[in-house]
């Protein structure tokens, strides 16, 4: 560890980082009400909210390992973001239009209108189950770094580490819900993206080359292959580039943690602005992270410095034992700034999701405004505690590759989404309402079996981040069979 690098630094440099989201969030949220939590009053800036969403759409799993697998698949990453830009621009021509015609402030009471009750609480249940253990799975990570180089040193268990990291988070979320959180997202995704590209310069800076010099030095170095024409890899241009796009309106679209920020804006027009700008700055922030990758593999190489065999480990190895103080304070705050922008919006719309789509309080005619109120904080502190025993659950595992593979198991869950809203959007059809969550249950089973016997079965075809449109192809294929033509809807 780097010598100079004192908890007692760290600890004040991320205090003061905490008290500066304490006092935006009481600026912000002090006078929120219930239309201020879940909207944001429909007076969000569009530009505040494209910018405050790189965090949203990062974590601080993607800060270590987007970079740390550069050295192993180069720049093919590229791949999929360059999807990415067009599955925004479907999101922001064929689902903003939608969502905003029926003022939803939940996305899955779509479902519900076109159709059924089934559906929608089995969407909102999908929702609820991945991006509590996604959320969960990134926390866990982050912490795990805060506690090495922070807390640990200090003689702080990690059980209390944690619970202190989600206790901030509550005090700056429980009040102003989204109303707060469109700023102080904005204020992480500084630091995030700032973090990011001073790590860069750090390391630019260490190699004694200017500017012009690192980008000649990346763009010759043998990372910097972009596209990949193996048919049979899974990092075929084609199915990165076909997949980017499904993952951008399935994970993004079809998301209520980043939809419910979309739906703040004050027009549709401001909300396809903001979703069009944000896929332009996502791909710009995605170069900045593959270029990062290339540094860090650049710098390793010419000093000599062994490779971790976890190529993730690498960005913290360099930061926090040869690249001094100014990039290790900056790694931390970015780390934070990437964790904690993703996993403050996901406990207000998991409470969102909950509240509206499976307890209904928001129609409900039995529970008084202050009561409502009430249910909501309740709900709040409720996901604030699952997300605690998640991560204690992680730790008690203790196993990497388990964990990895629940996150990735939680991740099945947008195919059903996927297939369930093209169902609904491209058919006229009605559906056996009770048999649907049957459907959007088999269709994971059968593409994590097709997954896993892949090789096998399509003479040694991989199977890559296109099981998400198989996913959704097959949830489709099986509303179809339980349909039933449905002229009157007006959806």
């Amino acid at each position: 560890m780097n010598q100079v690098l004192h908890p007692f630094v760290l600890l004040s440099v991320i205090g003061i980082y905490f008290l500066l989201l304490m006092l935006i969030s009481w600026w912000k949220g002090k006078d929120a009400d219930t239309e201020g939590y879940f909207i944001g009053n429909k007076t969000s800036p569009w530009y505040i909210i494209a910018f405050g969403m790189i965090g949203d759409s990062l974590s601080g799993v993607t800060f270590v390992s987007v970079p740390g697998e550069v050295g192993v698949k180069h720049f093919f990453y590229l791949q999929i973001v360059f999807g990415y830009l067009v599955g925004y621009w479907i999101i922001a021509q064929v689902l903003l239009p939608l969502y905003y015609r029926m003022n939803l402030t939940s996305i899955y009471v779509y479902l519900k209108e076109r159709l059924g009750n089934s559906a929608q609480v089995t969407g909102s249940v999908f929702f609820l189950l991945s991006r509590s253990i996604g959320a969960a799975f990134r926390l866990y990570i982050s912490a795990g770094v805060l506690q090495l180089f922070l807390f640990g040193p200090l003689g702080v268990p990690f059980w209390i580490s944690v619970a202190l990291i989600i206790i901030l988070i509550l005090a700056y979320t429980l009040k102003g819900g989204i109303k707060t959180l469109i700023w102080t997202d904005t204020f992480q995704s500084l630091f995030l993206l700032g973090g990011v590209i001073l790590t860069c310069f750090s390391i630019i800076n260490q190699l004694d080359l200017s500017f012009g010099e690192a980008v000649t030095t990346i763009t010759n170095s043998e990372y910097a292959q972009v596209f990949n024409w193996d048919f049979k890899s899974k990092d075929n241009f084609f199915k990165q580039f076909i997949s980017g796009i499904f993952i951008a309106i399935a994970m993004t679209g079809l998301d209520q943690n980043m939809m419910q920020k979309n739906l703040s804006c004050k027009t549709l027009p401001e909300a396809q602005k903001n979703i069009k700008w944000f896929s332009v700055i996502v791909v710009f922030v995605n170069v900045i992270f593959v270029s990062l990758g290339a540094l860090i593999y650049i710098y390793a190489n010419s000093k000599g410095i062994e490779i971790p065999k976890k190529t993730d480990a690498l960005l913290p190895l360099l930061t926090f034992n040869y690249l001094g103080l100014f990039a290790a304070i900056v790694f931390i705050l970015g780390i934070i700034a990437a964790t904690f922008s993703s996993a403050d919006s996901v406990l207000t719309t998991l409470t969102t999701s909950l509240y509206i789509d499976v307890l209904k309080l928001d129609s409900s005619t039995n529970v008084s405004d202050k009561q409502k109120i009430n249910y909501r904080h309740y709900i709040h502190a409720f996901f604030a505690v699952s997300l605690f025993l998640l991560i204690m659950l992680f730790e008690i595992i203790n196993d990497q590759s388990v964990i990895s593979g629940i996150f990735v198991a939680a991740g099945y869950t947008y195919g059903p989404l996927l297939g369930l809203f093209a169902f609904g959007i491209y058919t006229k059809k009605q559906v056996i309402n009770k048999l649907v969550p049957f459907i959007c249950i088999l269709s994971p089973v059968i593409c994590w079996l097709l997954s896993r016997y892949s090789k096998e079965l399509f003479n040694g075809y991989q199977i890559g981040f296109e099981l998400l449109i198989m996913n959704g192809m097959l949830t489709f294929l099986g509303l179809m069979l339980i349909s039933k033509e449905n002229k009157h809807s007006v959806i």
